[in-house]
Protein backbone atom coordinates (compact mmCIF):
# COMPACT_ATOMS: atom_id res chain seq x y z
CA UNK A 1 0.00 0.00 0.00
CA UNK A 2 1.46 3.33 -1.03
CA UNK A 3 1.56 6.37 1.20
CA UNK A 4 -0.97 8.12 -1.01
CA UNK A 5 -3.52 5.31 -0.69
CA UNK A 6 -6.24 6.24 1.78
CA UNK A 7 -6.48 4.02 4.84
CA UNK A 8 -9.38 1.67 5.16
CA UNK A 9 -12.34 3.18 6.92
CA UNK A 10 -13.17 1.95 10.37
CA UNK A 11 -16.15 -0.35 10.57
CA UNK A 12 -19.46 1.42 11.10
CA UNK A 13 -22.13 3.13 9.15
CA UNK A 14 -21.06 5.41 6.35
CA UNK A 15 -22.20 8.99 6.08
CA UNK A 16 -24.76 7.99 3.44
CA UNK A 17 -26.31 5.18 5.50
CA UNK A 18 -29.15 5.94 7.88
CA UNK A 19 -28.31 6.10 11.55
CA UNK A 20 -29.65 2.93 13.15
CA UNK A 21 -30.51 4.97 16.26
CA UNK A 22 -32.59 7.41 14.29
CA UNK A 23 -31.84 11.07 14.61
CA UNK A 24 -30.13 10.73 18.02
CA UNK A 25 -26.39 10.91 18.27
CA UNK A 26 -24.08 9.58 20.90
CA UNK A 27 -24.37 11.59 24.09
CA UNK A 28 -27.70 13.25 23.14
CA UNK A 29 -30.70 13.14 25.47
CA UNK A 30 -34.12 11.91 24.35
CA UNK A 31 -36.73 14.53 23.52
CA UNK A 32 -38.93 15.55 26.43
CA UNK A 33 -42.70 15.58 25.97
CA UNK A 34 -43.63 18.85 27.64
CA UNK A 35 -47.37 18.31 27.37
CA UNK A 36 -47.08 14.94 29.08
CA UNK A 37 -45.06 16.43 31.92
CA UNK A 38 -47.67 19.15 32.39
CA UNK A 39 -50.47 16.56 32.50
CA UNK A 40 -48.57 14.46 35.02
CA UNK A 41 -47.87 17.46 37.21
CA UNK A 42 -51.53 18.53 37.15
CA UNK A 43 -52.62 14.98 37.94
CA UNK A 44 -50.23 14.80 40.88
CA UNK A 45 -51.43 18.17 42.16
CA UNK A 46 -55.04 17.03 41.85
CA UNK A 47 -54.29 13.85 43.81
CA UNK A 48 -52.49 15.82 46.51
CA UNK A 49 -55.33 18.35 46.78
CA UNK A 50 -57.92 15.57 46.96
CA UNK A 51 -55.93 13.93 49.76
CA UNK A 52 -55.90 17.23 51.66
CA UNK A 53 -59.63 17.71 51.10
CA UNK A 54 -60.39 14.15 52.14
CA UNK A 55 -58.47 14.63 55.38
CA UNK A 56 -60.75 17.56 56.29
CA UNK A 57 -63.73 15.92 58.01
CA UNK A 58 -65.97 19.05 58.14
CA UNK A 59 -65.39 19.60 54.42
CA UNK A 60 -66.40 16.02 53.64
CA UNK A 61 -69.55 16.39 55.72
CA UNK A 62 -70.33 19.64 53.92
CA UNK A 63 -69.80 18.00 50.53
CA UNK A 64 -72.17 15.17 51.46
CA UNK A 65 -74.83 17.64 52.62
CA UNK A 66 -74.48 19.66 49.40
CA UNK A 67 -74.69 16.52 47.28
CA UNK A 68 -77.83 15.47 49.14
CA UNK A 69 -79.62 18.78 48.55
CA UNK A 70 -78.51 18.94 44.92
CA UNK A 71 -79.80 15.43 44.27
CA UNK A 72 -83.19 16.06 45.88
CA UNK A 73 -83.48 19.37 44.02
CA UNK A 74 -82.86 17.66 40.68
CA UNK A 75 -85.10 14.69 41.50
CA UNK A 76 -87.92 16.76 43.06
CA UNK A 77 -90.40 16.11 40.19
CA UNK A 78 -89.80 12.37 40.58
CA UNK A 79 -89.92 12.27 44.38
CA UNK A 80 -92.85 14.66 44.81
CA UNK A 81 -94.94 15.45 41.71
CA UNK A 82 -96.00 19.05 41.23
CA UNK A 83 -99.61 18.03 41.89
CA UNK A 84 -98.71 17.71 45.59
CA UNK A 85 -98.36 21.50 45.64
CA UNK A 86 -101.81 22.03 44.19
CA UNK A 87 -104.02 23.38 46.97
CA UNK A 88 -107.20 22.10 45.32
CA UNK A 89 -105.91 18.53 45.59
CA UNK A 90 -105.01 18.80 49.28
CA UNK A 91 -108.51 19.48 50.65
CA UNK A 92 -108.54 16.30 52.73
CA UNK A 93 -105.12 17.01 54.30
CA UNK A 94 -105.29 18.68 57.75
CA UNK A 95 -103.87 22.17 58.07
CA UNK A 96 -101.06 22.92 60.51
CA UNK A 97 -100.53 19.23 61.13
CA UNK A 98 -97.42 18.75 63.33
CA UNK A 99 -94.60 16.44 62.25
CA UNK A 100 -95.65 12.79 62.45
CA UNK A 101 -95.34 9.53 60.54
CA UNK A 102 -98.10 10.65 58.18
CA UNK A 103 -96.66 14.14 57.80
CA UNK A 104 -92.85 13.90 58.30
CA UNK A 105 -92.25 17.66 58.44
CA UNK A 106 -95.81 18.80 59.10
CA UNK A 107 -98.17 20.76 56.87
CA UNK A 108 -98.67 24.45 56.21
CA UNK A 109 -101.74 26.69 56.43
CA UNK A 110 -103.12 25.28 53.15
CA UNK A 111 -102.52 21.61 53.94
CA UNK A 112 -99.42 21.22 51.78
CA UNK A 113 -96.64 18.95 52.98
CA UNK A 114 -93.64 20.97 54.06
CA UNK A 115 -91.18 18.32 52.90
CA UNK A 116 -92.60 18.68 49.40
CA UNK A 117 -92.21 22.45 49.52
CA UNK A 118 -88.65 22.06 50.82
CA UNK A 119 -87.79 19.78 47.89
CA UNK A 120 -89.18 22.17 45.30
CA UNK A 121 -87.80 25.20 47.14
CA UNK A 122 -84.30 23.75 46.96
CA UNK A 123 -84.42 24.03 43.18
CA UNK A 124 -84.94 27.81 43.23
CA UNK A 125 -82.81 28.64 46.29
CA UNK A 126 -79.73 26.69 45.18
CA UNK A 127 -80.12 27.75 41.54
CA UNK A 128 -80.39 31.43 42.45
CA UNK A 129 -77.48 31.16 44.89
CA UNK A 130 -75.16 29.51 42.37
CA UNK A 131 -76.22 31.64 39.38
CA UNK A 132 -75.93 34.92 41.30
CA UNK A 133 -72.53 33.88 42.64
CA UNK A 134 -71.24 33.00 39.17
CA UNK A 135 -72.40 36.38 37.89
CA UNK A 136 -70.77 38.10 40.86
CA UNK A 137 -67.51 36.18 40.38
CA UNK A 138 -67.32 37.06 36.66
CA UNK A 139 -67.85 40.78 37.27
CA UNK A 140 -65.54 40.83 40.28
CA UNK A 141 -62.76 38.95 38.49
CA UNK A 142 -62.87 41.26 35.46
CA UNK A 143 -62.90 44.42 37.57
CA UNK A 144 -60.21 43.11 39.94
CA UNK A 145 -57.87 42.12 37.12
CA UNK A 146 -58.33 45.47 35.42
CA UNK A 147 -57.80 47.42 38.66
CA UNK A 148 -54.64 45.47 39.50
CA UNK A 149 -53.09 45.40 36.05
CA UNK A 150 -53.80 48.88 34.71
CA UNK A 151 -52.35 51.87 36.48
CA UNK A 152 -52.94 55.58 36.24
CA UNK A 153 -56.30 57.18 35.59
CA UNK A 154 -58.03 54.06 34.25
CA UNK A 155 -57.06 51.94 37.25
CA UNK A 156 -58.03 54.73 39.63
CA UNK A 157 -61.51 55.04 38.09
CA UNK A 158 -62.09 51.29 38.43
CA UNK A 159 -61.06 51.36 42.09
CA UNK A 160 -63.44 54.25 42.81
CA UNK A 161 -66.27 52.21 41.29
CA UNK A 162 -65.29 49.23 43.46
CA UNK A 163 -65.15 51.43 46.55
CA UNK A 164 -68.61 52.80 45.77
CA UNK A 165 -70.15 49.33 45.63
CA UNK A 166 -68.33 48.29 48.81
CA UNK A 167 -69.65 51.28 50.77
CA UNK A 168 -73.18 50.93 49.39
CA UNK A 169 -75.22 48.32 51.33
CA UNK A 170 -75.62 45.43 48.90
CA UNK A 171 -78.89 44.20 50.38
CA UNK A 172 -80.43 47.67 50.14
CA UNK A 173 -79.42 47.98 46.50
CA UNK A 174 -80.73 44.47 45.79
CA UNK A 175 -84.07 45.43 47.36
CA UNK A 176 -84.25 48.53 45.16
CA UNK A 177 -83.46 46.56 41.99
CA UNK A 178 -85.95 43.83 42.88
CA UNK A 179 -88.62 46.48 43.46
CA UNK A 180 -87.98 48.34 40.21
CA UNK A 181 -87.50 45.37 37.87
CA UNK A 182 -90.12 42.79 37.01
CA UNK A 183 -90.37 40.17 39.70
CA UNK A 184 -88.94 36.77 38.91
CA UNK A 185 -86.06 34.41 39.52
CA UNK A 186 -83.91 36.12 36.88
CA UNK A 187 -84.46 39.49 38.55
CA UNK A 188 -83.25 38.14 41.90
CA UNK A 189 -80.17 36.65 40.23
CA UNK A 190 -79.36 39.99 38.58
CA UNK A 191 -80.03 41.95 41.75
CA UNK A 192 -77.73 39.78 43.88
CA UNK A 193 -75.06 39.41 41.21
CA UNK A 194 -74.81 43.14 40.50
CA UNK A 195 -74.54 44.08 44.17
CA UNK A 196 -72.13 41.48 45.58
CA UNK A 197 -69.10 41.55 43.27
CA UNK A 198 -67.10 44.33 44.94
CA UNK A 199 -65.52 42.16 47.65
CA UNK A 200 -64.39 39.66 45.00
CA UNK A 201 -62.86 42.50 42.98
CA UNK A 202 -60.86 43.58 46.03
CA UNK A 203 -59.51 40.06 46.57
CA UNK A 204 -58.65 39.58 42.89
CA UNK A 205 -56.93 42.97 42.73
CA UNK A 206 -54.72 42.09 45.70
CA UNK A 207 -53.73 38.79 44.11
CA UNK A 208 -53.14 40.50 40.76
CA UNK A 209 -50.80 43.04 42.30
CA UNK A 210 -48.86 40.19 43.93
CA UNK A 211 -48.53 38.30 40.65
CA UNK A 212 -47.60 41.47 38.74
CA UNK A 213 -44.46 41.82 40.85
CA UNK A 214 -43.07 38.43 39.83
CA UNK A 215 -40.16 38.11 37.45
CA UNK A 216 -41.90 36.13 34.71
CA UNK A 217 -44.42 38.95 34.24
CA UNK A 218 -41.57 41.42 33.82
CA UNK A 219 -39.86 39.04 31.39
CA UNK A 220 -43.07 38.78 29.36
CA UNK A 221 -43.25 42.57 29.12
CA UNK A 222 -39.62 42.81 28.00
CA UNK A 223 -40.29 40.23 25.29
CA UNK A 224 -43.10 42.39 23.96
CA UNK A 225 -46.20 40.75 25.45
CA UNK A 226 -49.29 42.93 25.29
CA UNK A 227 -51.96 43.53 27.88
CA UNK A 228 -54.24 40.76 26.60
CA UNK A 229 -51.42 38.19 26.68
CA UNK A 230 -50.43 39.08 30.23
CA UNK A 231 -54.04 39.22 31.45
CA UNK A 232 -55.30 35.96 29.95
CA UNK A 233 -52.13 33.85 29.82
CA UNK A 234 -50.51 34.81 33.13
CA UNK A 235 -52.73 36.77 35.51
CA UNK A 236 -56.07 35.00 35.02
CA UNK A 237 -54.70 31.46 35.59
CA UNK A 238 -52.86 32.73 38.67
CA UNK A 239 -55.98 34.20 40.32
CA UNK A 240 -58.49 31.52 39.29
CA UNK A 241 -57.80 29.13 42.22
CA UNK A 242 -58.48 31.97 44.65
CA UNK A 243 -61.64 32.93 42.74
CA UNK A 244 -62.96 29.37 42.83
CA UNK A 245 -62.32 29.10 46.56
CA UNK A 246 -64.06 32.42 47.15
CA UNK A 247 -66.98 31.25 45.02
CA UNK A 248 -67.90 28.44 47.40
CA UNK A 249 -67.79 30.90 50.29
CA UNK A 250 -70.00 33.40 48.46
CA UNK A 251 -72.77 30.97 47.45
CA UNK A 252 -73.98 30.80 51.04
CA UNK A 253 -74.36 34.56 51.20
CA UNK A 254 -76.25 34.57 47.89
CA UNK A 255 -78.68 31.92 49.20
CA UNK A 256 -79.29 34.02 52.31
CA UNK A 257 -79.84 37.10 50.14
CA UNK A 258 -82.37 35.21 47.99
CA UNK A 259 -84.18 34.02 51.11
CA UNK A 260 -84.22 37.57 52.47
CA UNK A 261 -85.65 39.04 49.27
CA UNK A 262 -88.30 36.31 49.10
CA UNK A 263 -89.07 36.81 52.80
CA UNK A 264 -89.65 40.51 52.10
CA UNK A 265 -92.08 39.60 49.32
CA UNK A 266 -89.77 40.65 46.47
CA UNK A 267 -89.35 37.18 45.01
CA UNK A 268 -91.41 35.24 42.51
CA UNK A 269 -94.53 34.15 44.38
CA UNK A 270 -95.29 31.57 41.68
CA UNK A 271 -92.08 29.67 42.49
CA UNK A 272 -91.37 27.71 45.62
CA UNK A 273 -88.29 28.77 47.56
CA UNK A 274 -87.18 28.54 51.15
CA UNK A 275 -87.55 32.29 51.57
CA UNK A 276 -91.13 32.09 50.25
CA UNK A 277 -91.95 29.40 52.85
CA UNK A 278 -90.61 31.66 55.59
CA UNK A 279 -92.70 34.55 54.30
CA UNK A 280 -95.83 32.39 54.26
CA UNK A 281 -95.16 31.36 57.86
CA UNK A 282 -94.78 35.01 58.84
CA UNK A 283 -98.03 35.95 57.11
CA UNK A 284 -99.98 33.48 59.27
CA UNK A 285 -97.98 34.28 62.45
CA UNK A 286 -96.77 30.69 62.70
CA UNK A 287 -94.05 31.52 65.24
CA UNK A 288 -96.46 33.08 67.75
CA UNK A 289 -99.25 30.59 67.10
CA UNK A 290 -97.23 27.53 68.06
CA UNK A 291 -96.66 26.18 64.55
CA UNK A 292 -92.92 25.99 65.09
CA UNK A 293 -92.32 23.44 62.33
CA UNK A 294 -93.56 25.92 59.74
CA UNK A 295 -90.69 28.29 60.61
CA UNK A 296 -88.04 25.79 61.68
CA UNK A 297 -88.08 23.56 58.58
CA UNK A 298 -87.04 26.15 55.95
CA UNK A 299 -84.72 27.83 58.44
CA UNK A 300 -82.83 24.58 59.08
CA UNK A 301 -82.62 23.90 55.33
CA UNK A 302 -81.04 27.32 54.72
CA UNK A 303 -78.68 26.85 57.65
CA UNK A 304 -77.49 23.42 56.49
CA UNK A 305 -76.79 24.48 52.90
CA UNK A 306 -75.04 27.73 53.85
CA UNK A 307 -72.94 25.93 56.47
CA UNK A 308 -72.06 23.18 53.99
CA UNK A 309 -70.92 25.68 51.36
CA UNK A 310 -68.87 27.48 54.01
CA UNK A 311 -67.10 24.30 55.16
CA UNK A 312 -66.28 23.27 51.60
CA UNK A 313 -65.10 26.78 50.78
CA UNK A 314 -62.85 26.91 53.82
CA UNK A 315 -61.27 23.60 52.78
CA UNK A 316 -60.58 24.93 49.27
CA UNK A 317 -59.12 28.10 50.75
CA UNK A 318 -56.82 26.07 53.01
CA UNK A 319 -55.65 24.00 50.02
CA UNK A 320 -54.79 27.13 48.06
CA UNK A 321 -53.22 28.92 51.04
CA UNK A 322 -51.14 26.43 53.08
CA UNK A 323 -50.72 29.00 55.87
CA UNK A 324 -54.38 28.42 56.83
CA UNK A 325 -54.02 24.68 57.38
CA UNK A 326 -52.63 25.05 60.89
CA UNK A 327 -55.49 27.29 62.02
Amino acid sequence: MSANTPAEAAPGPSSNEPNPRGSETRGSTPAVDGAKLVRERRLNNAKKNWALFRSDVPALIGAVVLLFFIVIAIAAPLIAPASMLDVTKQLDVPRYAPPSLDHPLGTDDLGRELWVRILWGARVSILVGVAATVMSMIIGTIMGLAAGHFTGLFGGIIMRIVDFFIVLPSLLLAIVLSSVLERGVFTIVVAIGLTSWASTARIVRSQTLSVESRLYIERARILGAGHSHILFRHLLPAVMPLVLANTTLTVGGAIIAESTLSFLGLGDTSKESWGTILKNSMDVSAATSGYWWYVLTPGVAILLVVLAFTMVGRAFEAIINPALRSR
